[in-house]
């Protein structure tokens, strides 16, 4: 059987056994038209008034959208949004890029990301979570982190959040508060979010938000925040939008969350000795640091002991920056890893990546196929390199035996498999 995996932007096929099971999102249709769904959405939001009523001519307004490594469609979200502020003044309108911890995006980037009318027309700023001069301090939340949020954003006096929502590998689901932690957060509270303590918990996951302390203070952040209004959009595997959710912040990530949880989340009975996964294609699986996520959605369903096998083209290679890479090398092993990263007290950027990286290797081995690594690249991050995926899959047919289990997960972390409890 043959199966399309998603892989940088032009695809790849694999062929696996008959008996597999391929898991995908249910699927649901793109709505007939997209710019009219996402215009009715700001007129008729949930929990508040329209858009175009709640902003003033005189007001200033900060839209915030999300950066390169999300698949948010952008380029035909925002048009229509500005569309409805069309009544003010361009120079009163500044669309901020939430880059969180990552690197800012070209102007070839932000081109394709958002258009070329769009780009030329605008103030663009880009988010420097390192830049303190950029940060203002808001306060502490309940967990004892203090609390930077960048500058423009606070100096705005309407604040529009913008995203998507699918299942998240440790907030649950993105979107929503996403946008202001990490997407508009200083470092030093990316940190702390991001920490040891916190992602170790075990709601910190797939799917859950309740009792998950790093969602919990996200959302925590996100009212210190207060942004004026939420345009969330839902996606289906063509990238087309099924559903969009506007208005007050809780409340439209609430329904957003809902509907994402019904699509995206699938239920299995048994484990799996072997599961091939991706990162859903570019832009998700630009790097390897990315790619923890389609290595993760595989673990919620690999048995102990099995075998991953992720193809994720990497264009940027691992990256190169961050500390993500220099992490795993000083820790040099899987243990060695876990070790430095939960000594009390350790802070290092992208540590939070690194402890995903080990925690899913702790439970299965696992093969990398990516076009922008080389195999010794790949096993310096603790990897095995794979540079044929038929064969690789058929060295594991053979070491798992021939009643092996087999997943296949086409669109990697767009569908989040889970264990049915019997």
């Amino acid at each position: 059987m043959q199966v399309e995996l998603a892989y940088g932007r032009r695809g790849l096929t694999i062929e696996v056994p008959d008996g597999a099971t391929v898991l995908r999102p249910k699927e649901v249709p793109g709505v007939p038209n997209e710019a009219e769904a996402i215009r009715s959405a700001l007129r008729a939001p949930i929990g508040s008034a329209p858009l175009r009523d709640r902003v003033r001519p005189e007001d200033t307004v900060v839209i915030v959208f999300s950066d390169l490594t999300r698949p948010m469609p952008n380029r035909r979200v925002l048009p229509v949004l500005l569309e409805e502020l069309g009544h003010i003044p361009r120079e009163h309108i500044l669309l901020l890029n939430a880059t969180g911890t990552h690197r800012a995006q070209t102007r070839e980037e932000l081109v394709e990301m958002l258009g070329e009318e769009i780009v030329e027309g605008y103030r663009i700023a880009q988010h420097n979570a390192f830049d303190e001069a950029h940060m203002v301090e808001i306060g502490l939340t309940s967990f004892g982190h203090r609390v930077f949020i960048n500058r423009l954003y606070l100096s705005a006096t309407v604040r529009i959040l913008t995203g998507f929502i699918e299942p998240h590998i440790f907030a649950g689901f993105s979107g929503g508060p996403k946008a202001i932690l990490p997407g508009v957060a200083g470092l030093e509270t990316i940190m702390d979010n991001h920490s040891y303590p916190m992602l170790n918990h075990p709601r910190a996951t797939w799917g859950i938000t309740e009792g998950n302390p790093v969602w919990e203070e996200m959302l925590e952040v996100a009212r210190m925040a207060r942004p004026s209004f939420l345009l969330n959009v839902t996606i289906n595997r063509r990238r087309e939008i099924t559903g969009v959710f506007a208005g007050e912040m809780e409340a439209a990530h609430a329904q957003g969350v809902a509907f994402g949880r019904e699509v995206a989340m699938v239920g299995v009975k048994e484990p799996f000795d072997i599961v091939i996964t991706t990162n859903n294609g570019y832009p998700l699986d630009i790097n390897l640091y990315q790619a923890a996520k389609g290595m993760s959605a595989a673990a919620q369903i690999v048995k102990p002991g099995g075998s991953i096998l992720i193809a994720a083209e990497c264009a940027e290679g691992i990256p190169e920056y961050g500390e993500y890479k220099k992490i795993i090398h000083e820790g040099g092993s899987v243990q060695g890893v876990l070790d430095l990263v939960s000594q009390p007290g350790y802070r290092r950027h992208d540590m939070w990546e690194a402890f995903l990286q080990v925690r899913i290797q702790q439970k299965a081995e696992v093969y990398v196929y990516a076009d922008g690594l080389t195999p010794d690249q790949t096993r310096g991050m603790l990897f095995e390199p794979c540079t044929d995926l038929q064969a690789t899959l058929a060295a594991l047919l053979k070491k798992h035996g021939p009643e092996a289990r087999v997943c296949v997960l086409p669109e990697g972390p767009q569908t989040i498999p889970y264990l049915v409890k019997s």
